[in-house]
């Protein structure tokens, strides 16, 4: 492997030249730079990031720490953090804590160790210790950490009024839900809004509670539509518990939407490709991690920030699983 030093003895200058050049210095003569530059180029050096990282105490990679990779919700986002990310030079380090707390403490630590310039977390609390008292800018995506960790999010409460209002408009009469797990901020805000919209309209719904997950969401939205024959108009925490909700519905040949009146929550690109289409209140998913990245940059860059805590818009999107 081609050292520093053989660069030096290449082109004849002093390590400290060549030091000079790699990071960009203007002490240097532009005829020297660019033998330095050339001896680089033929001997395919390759400066050692480690070292690197340690000298400059910056290593151009962020940490993304998400709760489930197999939630279809979460690869989207990374997509976008990573096309963010790469935009602006740094590298993006994955990784998945499947909600649990431990494994998360493990990654922060770990990405500590590594020097990582900040972290993108979508922690499974809202009041998780794991990200206190760290030397780097941390965002939260998606869920809340609390006041004092800055975060970009959607309007949950309003998502799940939206979803109650459009159901309620549609002509529902019995209303059912499933909602995403009660420990999920995200989720107990949907829940809440959709009942506080049903209440004013002298109205409630059956409630059913589900794991972000499609297997367990199966067997949810069997028990719901088993033990409640009658309800036409259900809203559910995610997308994917909405397309488990409509598999099973059309398993027991149950029409949609004119039996059975579906709202997710999300906009997951699978929701618009499967038959029926899944309607859905829409998360602008691209923009929560692009937004997220550039506000994480920001910080890590020291440089000032309008906000810290961005909520981004959400809307309605109709499709098959609704009348209108």
């Amino acid at each position: 492997m081609t050292t520093i030093r053989d660069v030096s003895k290449y082109s004849g200058v002093s390590v400290a030249t060549v030091s000079r050049v790699l990071n960009n210095s203007n002490k240097v003569k532009s005829t020297t730079k660019k033998k330095v530059l050339q001896a680089i180029k033929e001997l395919n050096y390759k400066p050692n990031a480690v070292a690197k990282t340690l000298f400059k105490k910056q290593s151009y990679s962020i940490g993304l720490i998400i709760p489930d990779i197999s939630n279809p919700f979460f690869p989207e986002v990374a997509r976008a953090v990573e096309d963010t990310a790469r935009h602006y030079g740094y590298r993006v380090i994955l990784c998945n804590s499947d909600g649990n707390s431990e494994k998360e403490k493990d990654y922060v630590e770990t990405l500590s160790q590594n020097h990582v310039d900040g972290l993108l977390v979508t922690s499974i609390s809202e009041n998780s210790d794991n990200f206190k008292g760290l030397h780097m800018p941390v965002v939260a995506l998606d869920r809340s950490k609390g006041k004092e960790i800055p975060c970009v999010y959607v309007d949950n409460y309003e998502g799940g009024k939206l979803a109650a209002q459009t159901l309620f408009e549609n002509g529902g009469k019995v209303f059912g839900e499933i909602s995403g797990p009660s420990n999920l901020i995200t989720a107990k805000e949907r829940s809440r809004g959709f009942h506080d919209f049903l209440k004013k309209q002298k109205t409630t719904a059956i409630t059913y509670e589900s794991e972000f997950d499609f297997k367990h969401s199966i067997v949810v939205a069997g028990r719901l539509l088993d033990e409640n024959p009658e309800v036409d108009s259900v809203f559910v925490g995610n997308d994917q518990i909405g397309i488990a909700l409509l598999k099973e519905a059309m398993l027991r040949g149950i029409r949609i939407p004119d039996d059975l009146q579906i709202i997710g929550f999300d906009g997951i690109e699978i929701g618009g490709l499967i038959t029926p289409s899944l309607s859905t209140i829409q998360q602008p998913i691209y923009e929560l991690g692009k937004e997220a990245t550039k506000l994480l940059l920001a910080l890590a860059n020291k440089k000032s920030v309008e906000q810290t805590s961005i909520c981004m818009p959400i809307n309605y999107v109709k499709r098959s699983t609704t009348i209108g």
